[in-house]
């Protein structure tokens, strides 16, 4: 598991309860930074979630720049903790970082099965950025 991905399974680990692990979830998603109304389009949204997301990616200086939002609180904390994980990485690298901590945080089994489908329809459309960036000549 990488650095970034451990942070957070230690940050979740000091939590006891799945009850004070949702409530910090919300908290991570509210502190997002506003997401620009220029981006709530049909065109970014992530098919596949039950709530409303919208990711956006752009590739700066060779790093793929991701930014999120859900109309969903704990939806929204989910996208901080993605956002964590890959933003500001190359396309390469993208590509070769499982999101481990989904599974080492035991999420799958705590989220609802609409909210599991949701996050791995997140997770799938970082991996699709980050292969047309690659594939457009971004770093690998």
């Amino acid at each position: 598991m990488d650095e970034r991905q451990q942070r957070i399974v230690d940050e979740f680990s000091a939590l006891a309860t799945w009850e004070e692990r949702y409530e910090h979830i919300i908290r991570l998603g509210a502190a997002l930074p506003p997401f620009p109304e220029e981006h709530r389009s049909e065109a970014l949204k992530v098919r596949g979630c039950q709530s409303q997301v919208w990711l956006h990616a752009q590739l700066d200086e060779g790093l793929v720049r991701l930014q999120a939002d859900s109309d969903a609180l704990i939806v929204k904390g989910l996208v901080a903790l993605i956002l964590r994980v890959y933003d500001a990485r190359t396309p390469g690298e993208i590509l070769a970082t499982a999101p481990d901590f989904v599974e080492a945080l035991g999420m799958r089994e705590h989220l609802s099965p609409t909210r599991a489908n949701g996050l791995a329809a997140m997770l799938k459309q970082i991996r699709l950025y980050a292969m047309a960036f690659q594939l457009s000549g971004g770093p690998a």
